[in-house]
């Protein structure tokens, strides 16, 4: 059975260029280049993420119902698919008006988490995006950590910025992000990940309310977080100058 927010990667697919099967002749189906690299790729998304890496294009291939030569039509190798359905992982499983959504103050902070992060778990909890960003770590890429850097960089800084904002913490032009910080963030934010893992990688049961476990991380960090980072912050050198120099 299909998880709540798992989309339907079926291989129900059309085929073109059908292997032919027992000396039945090749039925060629017609479809523009941009629709068969397309179809390669979304094949191969599932593929690779069910298979890891080292699947191979002759099976891929067969899955499909195409001749092994034809992927490499479109792609001049392995390495090249791979890239290409990293591009497509990195690309699809990223909205972004997120940032908008966490720095509209029209609305209470913890409306605008529980709003961006139930978005967001519908895109990462998801047996693709979960096994791909495993596999990446797992073959020495690089993917996961570009993944990873993204949210360091354009989500963790807006989340920290309007959390001083509401609590009159100093902002991040006067003392910029900590490492403190991004950590109470982490575990609020790795909740929807840490699931699909578990599910998907694990094969271990993850809880029935998908949304309310994802609810409760937030407001468990709306709650505690600002007091332990305005302790946080009340303890580092540059604040204690700054207050002075006031």
């Amino acid at each position: 059975m299909k998880g709540p927010f798992e989309k339907d990667t079926s291989d129900t697919l059309p085929n073109e260029e059908r292997a032919p099967a027992r000396g039945r002749p090749m039925v060629r189906i017609r479809m523009a280049p941009q629709d068969r690299e397309q179809l390669i790729v979304e094949h191969a998304m599932r593929f690779f993420a069910e298979k890891g890496l080292d699947g191979q294009t002759r099976e891929l291939a067969s899955r499909l119902g195409i001749t092994q030569s034809l992927i490499y039509r479109y792609f001049p190798s392995k390495d090249a698919l791979i890239e290409r359905v990293y591009e497509k992982w990195f690309t699809e499983f990223w909205d972004p008006a997120w940032q908008d959504w966490i720095a509209d103050r029209r609305d209470p902070l913890e409306h605008r988490l529980l709003r961006f992060y139930r978005d967001y778990a519908r895109a990462i909890y998801n047996y693709e995006w979960v096994r791909l960003f495993a596999f990446s770590g797992l073959n020495g890429l690089s993917h996961h950590v570009r993944f990873v850097t993204r949210v360091r960089e354009q989500i963790y800084p807006l989340i920290a910025g309007e959390l001083r904002h509401d609590h009159g913490l100093p902002p991040l032009h006067q003392i910029p992000l900590t490492e403190f910080e991004v950590e109470q963030m982490v575990s609020m934010h790795a909740t929807a990940f840490l699931l699909g893992e578990r599910r998907w990688l694990y094969r271990m049961p993850v809880p029935v309310d998908f949304e309310a476990t994802i609810a409760a991380r937030i407001r468990s960090f709306i709650t505690a977080a600002p007091a332990q980072i305005a302790a946080h912050l009340s303890s580092l050198p540059s604040l204690k100058v700054a207050g002075n120099e006031a």
